[in-house]
This record gives structure tokens, C-alpha cells and sequence, in this order.
């Protein structure tokens, strides 16, 4: 099992940050791996709403589709895998500490298949590193 929880404070209003990291549209801006994002449903993110995702990680070309799982604005945002190498569920939350403080949080847990799932301690140190990386990019445009 993959499960790997980063976390990081930014210097701006929780409604910016969360709108901006809950639009897919913005996802290849921020995050270091990912090379493309494609409505798959009409473009207003809810629940059901799915994007294909195209990624680089640890040195292969991924391609998988999320599925909106739960959505509540301004606070939490979870997305699981309706198709691709394995099985991942991703969530984001954002957390008012003040006007212009914003705590928010990267959660990735999964469960790798067949070959994969002998990489799972060194992929669960690199998406965490990845993670990290992706934090700090957000932070860096929103900043």
C-alpha cells in the first residue's frame, strides 16, 4: 500500500488556493509530472466529473483517468482512478488559518498491481518527493 501525506502553508486566501488546485485545467502548471489534462465530462467540476491525465513518473509515460469521488469547495477534493496502471485515490484539503494563510494538503494512497507493487516503498519515497516538489510549486505561483 502507497499512502504519502504532504502538506504546506501559503501566503494567500483559501478561495484562491483552492480554486485554482481544484481546476484540472491548472494541474500541468503546478505539478511537475503531469503533462496534460483532458475533460472527459462537460467542463464544471462535481461529482462524477472525470479528466484523463497524462504523466511522467519515474521515467514511463502514464495515462490514466480520475473520477471525482467528493467535492466540497474551499475544503476537500477527492479523486480515484476510474482507469489506469493502478489503483490511486488523490485528495486535496484546504485550511483557513487566517485571510491571507492557507494550510493545504496532498494525500496519494493506493494499492500497486503486479510488477509494481515490489517498487511500492521506492514509490512511495518518490511520490512524496514528487509531492513536495508539486507543494512548493503551487505555493511559488500563488505567492
Amino acid at each position: 500500500m502507497v499512502d504519502v501525506f504532504t502538506e504546506i502553508s501559503i501566503s494567500c486566501p483559501l478561495k484562491t488556493v483552492s480554486e485554482y488546485a481544484a481546476n484540472p485545467d491548472n494541474a500541468p502548471e503546478w505539478y511537475l509530472n503531469i503533462k496534460s489534462a483532458e475533460w472527459l465530462t462537460q467542463k464544471s467540476l462535481k461529482i462524477g466529473s472525470q479528466i484523463a491525465f497524462k504523466a511522467q513518473f519515474l521515467g514511463r509515460d502514464l495515462a490514466y483517468v480520475y473520477e471525482i469521488v467528493e467535492y466540497v469547495p474551499g475544503e476537500k477534493l477527492v479523486m480515484k482512478t476510474a482507469d489506469g496502471p493502478f489503483p490511486m485515490e488523490t485528495t486535496y484539503t484546504w485550511k483557513y488559518i487566517d485571510d491571507t494563510l492557507t494550510k493545504m494538503t496532498l494525500q496519494n494512497k493506493g494499492n500497486p498491481t503486479g510488477f509494481s507493487r515490489i517498487l511500492t516503498p521506492f514509490m512511495s519515497l518518490m511520490m512524496e518527493k514528487a509531492n513536495k516538489k508539486d507543494l512548493k510549486r503551487i505555493k511559488a505561483i500563488l505567492e
